[in-house]
């Protein structure tokens, strides 16, 4: 949110000085902005826009969804292609509306702030409780705790974190996301790149962040009409039909971005080529998913605005199921077996994302360490 003109900038441009009134009022808001902790978020908060949150909570079960098929596509053919169709979008689509959202980080205390008790605490405390979790779980009593290797589902706080800090050089740069596909581009090229924070993942899904910054709401309005919702049916069904050919012939590794070409054992040359159809097609496939969503306020709406709480801990969920033996059952790898995993899993993950578990683990999902800080320089001064 930027501050009113001033007076001074008013006689700069021709324009008259602000009434007294009107200047009052200015500082007044500027006054709450500070009190707020500098960000530039007034008391009374802008309504929440019901389409994005019902965006986010449906890419959140698709992602828990994703993660129950993985112990059944061994066993069929059909839930391995639905895995590659899944993975093929929902990933892109959560980070192109996270990029959407990023557009007003501009580095000021307040959102320095936000970054460090929104991402950068949480990282910290649950890349720690997965690493002891899975201790456990895997059978790895010896695995170290280490800030620098994301484990499972951490990575997207590790890179939300680079990402976000980076967002005022795509700001700058005149063609941000060509500019951001070349390094995505480069980083298949090189299996050097080590695992710290995980930055091949990092680079690899930069793109569609970097889109996200440059989205106005009227794209997203244009994906909403009804032409669109209509072609998104038959671009689903073929992509459907595509991933079910190349269940046998392709590795999935290549949707989760985090290897190059190489460590795949595939040419060099075949990680910026694929790294641009994955581009290009799974951006498609986000705009089909985005066409179907809906725009008004629904019973899910709500939890849109707490899809963090599932995402971070359905892996726990995810990690015992297997350690426990939920899937050794036999009818669970035939497909009735499939549909019921799909629905415990919808289930469980927007139970995770509802008021009460959220006023549980609040503390570690959107801690407010405002001790640990200094008072803003509008306050200080």
């Amino acid at each position: 949110m930027s501050s009113p003109r001033t007076s001074a900038t008013a006689s700069r441009t021709g324009r008259p000085a602000a009434s007294q009134p009107v200047r009052a009022a200015a500082a007044s808001e500027a006054a709450q902005e500070a009190r707020a902790g500098g960000d530039g978020k007034s008391r009374r908060a802008p309504r929440r826009d019901a389409f994005f949150d019902n965006a986010k909570y449906l890419a959140i079960v698709l992602v828990a969804v994703g993660h129950a098929w993985e112990p059944l596509r061994d066993d069929s053919r059909a839930v391995s292609a639905l895995y590659m169709l899944v993975y093929a979008f929902h990933m892109p689509a959560f980070i192109v509306i996270a990029g959407h959202h990023s557009r007003g980080f501009d580095g000021s205390e307040g959102r320095v702030k936000r970054l460090l008790t929104g991402v950068a605490l949480p990282y910290v405390v649950f890349e720690t409780a997965y690493t002891l979790f899975t201790r456990w779980t895997d059978g790895v009593p010896d695995r170290p705790v280490t800030l620098l290797e994301p484990l499972y589902l951490t990575w997207f706080l590790a890179a939300l974190f680079v990402w976000r800090l980076t967002t005022p050089l795509w700001k700058l740069v005149r063609w941000p996301v060509p500019l951001a596909l070349v390094v995505a581009m480069a980083a298949s090229l090189s299996p050097s790149l080590g695992e710290d924070l995980d930055v091949q993942r990092t680079l690899q899904f930069l793109p569609y962040f970097v889109l996200g910054l440059f989205l106005r709401p009227e794209h997203f309005r244009a994906v909403r009409r009804r032409r669109v919702r209509v072609l998104a049916v038959p671009v689903f069904a073929v992509a459907l039909a595509v991933a079910y050919w190349a269940v046998p012939r392709v590795t999935s590794a290549w949707l989760h971005h985090g290897d190059s070409a190489q460590e795949l054992s595939a040419p060099a040359w075949y990680g910026p080529v694929v790294t641009l159809v994955l581009f290009a097609s799974s951006l498609l496939l986000v705009a089909c998913f985005l066409a179907w969503v809906p725009g008004r306020r629904t019973w899910f709406t709500a939890l849109g605005a707490a899809t963090l709480y599932g995402y971070l801990l359905h892996g726990f969920v995810a990690q015992v199921s297997k350690y426990w033996g939920w899937y050794e059952p036999g009818w669970l790898h035939r497909p009735l077996g499939a549909v019921v995993v799909t629905l415990v899993a919808a289930v469980v993950v927007t139970a995770l994302c509802t008021a009460p578990v959220r006023r549980v683990f609040r503390w570690v999902v959107e801690p407010k360490p405002d001790w640990a800080f200094r008072r803003p320089v509008t306050e200080r001064t």
